[in-house]
């Protein structure tokens, strides 16, 4: 456990952290899973619509460095070719 004051911030600091990264984490897992679950329903539409809601949240999670940038880019370029793949 922390002993002086400054390390028992820190410790308060990086749980309040830990707790707003896991939800920002779960916000665009849930985006990305709503766009593969309507590629897999067959509805084109609607995936490129849930892909163009999702690519902006996966954006912000990299420039926020939730997820290194290679990530976002694998994800987004992943969905893309299952969406052009569709047609």
């Amino acid at each position: 456990m922390a002993n002086s004051p400054q390390a028992r911030k820190r410790a308060r600091q990086a749980e309040k952290h830990r707790q707003h990264n896991a939800a920002r984490r779960s916000m665009m897992r849930t985006y990305i899973k709503k766009v593969i679950k309507l590629i897999q329903a067959g509805d084109k539409e609607g995936a490129t619509q849930a892909y163009a809601e999702a690519v902006p949240v996966i954006d912000r999670a990299a420039n926020k460095g939730l997820i290194h940038a290679n990530k976002a880019a694998r994800h987004k370029s992943r969905l893309n070719a299952h969406l052009k793949s569709m047609g």
